[in-house]
Formats: structure tokens, sequence, C-alpha cells
């Protein structure tokens, strides 16, 4: 169902009107309805915007938080990694006793950090409980 409305709009918005009807398939109606009907959906998705900014704002704050957090680990690691490989002296060549046990070391690091992971677990979390980290 369609409603007559009586409107007053500026000269230069009639003639502008009148410009686009008189194209082919041109309808005043049609064209102000579809003009009125674009700018309540735009409203109606200021409305929602203005909702969600808070929300978006307070998501990027923390994203952020993160991935400073991730740097600063990530940044302790290799200065330990560095470390660690700088005062360790390299195993001999012929030592392969030497290196048997530090490729199962590697081995059960992998595995205990794998399973960490896949329980969940974290490390810090416990030593900042007073638990034992190891």
């Amino acid at each position: 169902m369609k409603v007559r409305q009586n409107l007053y709009i500026d000269q230069s918005l009639s003639d502008a009107l009148d410009a686009l009807a008189l194209r082919p398939g041109g309808n005043k109606s049609r064209i102000v309805n579809e003009a009125l009907g674009q700018w309540l959906a735009r409203r109606a998705t200021k409305e929602v915007d203005d909702l969600l900014k808070p929300r978006l704002d307070r998501i990027s704050r923390e994203v952020g938080g993160c991935r400073r957090d991730i740097e600063v680990v990530l940044e302790a690691l290799s200065l330990f990694v560095r470390y660690q490989l700088t005062v360790t002296a390299p195993l001999p060549e012929a030592d392969s006793a030497a290196r048997a046990v530090g490729n199962e070391r590697f081995e059960r690091f992998i595995a205990q950090l794998g399973r960490q992971i896949a329980g969940g677990k974290r490390t810090l979390a416990a030593a900042d409980a007073g638990g034992d980290a190891r």
C-alpha cells in the first residue's frame, strides 16, 4: 500500500528531481521512495555503529595489549637463547653420547610443550600462583 505525502523541498532539489524523472524509467515517487529508504537504512546503520564502537575500541585495546605482551615474551626468549648459545661450549664431534642425551632432552621438551599447550596449561600461570613450573 502506498501513502500519499505532501512535502515541501528546496527549489534546487526539486529541479534535480525533475531532471532525474525525465530520464527513461524515471518516476519521482520511485526516486524519492528509494532515496528516503537508503537514507533511513544508513541512519539505522549509524546507530548500530555507535553501539558497537565502544566494544570494538575495547577489543582493539586488548589486542594491542596482547601484541605487546607477545613481543615482550619473544624478545625475552630470543635474549635467553642468544645468552645460552653464547655461554654454552659446543660439543666435540666425537661425543655422540652427549649429542644423544641432548637430542633426547630436546624431544622430551617438545613433547612436554605439546602436552601443555594441548591441555591449556601455562607455566607462567603456575609460577605466578606459587606452584612449581617444572
